[in-house]
């Protein structure tokens, strides 16, 4: 674990964001439906990725479409099977504010550590002004992950029509081949 993020977050296993690959639009009017994204504008498959605090990919899940939520895709995944051991009690997990999965961890005793929310207020409290750019300042490592993996040709001209009973399968593929790449994450960071 790099130096800089043991000191502020040392019980961070993985870092976790969502990600949406645009696709061709399919032909049928329901595979349109649940492959839009309100997000994007646009028909897309959706992933959530993780990587370790040293940048390398960790997590994988399954491509839904892109209308499915990020807790839709965490509930469908292997994280929450106790069974897979992907977490033990005291574990945290660094996410971006909009994955709301606290309760869904709280079971196998793991934090969720997203940034904090106004709730009423007008503006943060320094110390949680302080708290959020840490997070935001070592969350950027799967933005940055996400953004190399996204520029493989496959990924960035989008998945078309006869390639997308395989979407799943190239997503998991440019993101498992994206570890191969020289560490993006400096031991220090």
């Amino acid at each position: 674990m790099p130096s800089d993020f043991s000191k502020k977050f040392p019980k961070t296993r993985v870092i976790m964001d969502a990600t949406e690959i645009p696709i061709e639009r399919p032909s049928n009017v329901e595979s349109q439906s649940a492959t839009w994204s309100n997000y994007k504008h646009k028909n897309t498959l959706k992933a959530m990725i993780g990587c370790s605090p040293r940048g390398a990919i960790t997590f994988i899940s399954d491509s839904y479409g892109g209308s499915a939520s990020d807790r839709q895709i965490i509930e469908k995944s292997n994280l929450l099977d106790p069974a897979s051991q992907s977490f033990e009690k005291g574990d945290s997990i660094m996410a971006d504010r909009g994955i709301l999965v606290q309760d869904l961890f709280a079971n196998q005793g793991v934090q969720v550590n997203i940034p904090n929310f106004l709730k009423g207020k007008s503006q943060l409290d320094p110390a949680e002004v302080l708290h959020d750019r840490r997070v935001a300042s070592k969350r950027i490592h799967i933005e940055r992950v996400i953004g190399l993996t996204k520029s493989f040709k496959i990924l960035k001209h989008g998945i078309c029509k006869s390639k997308l009973q395989l979407g799943s399968r190239i997503v998991f593929i440019c993101f498992a081949i994206s570890n191969f790449r020289k560490n993006i994450v400096h031991r220090n960071a």
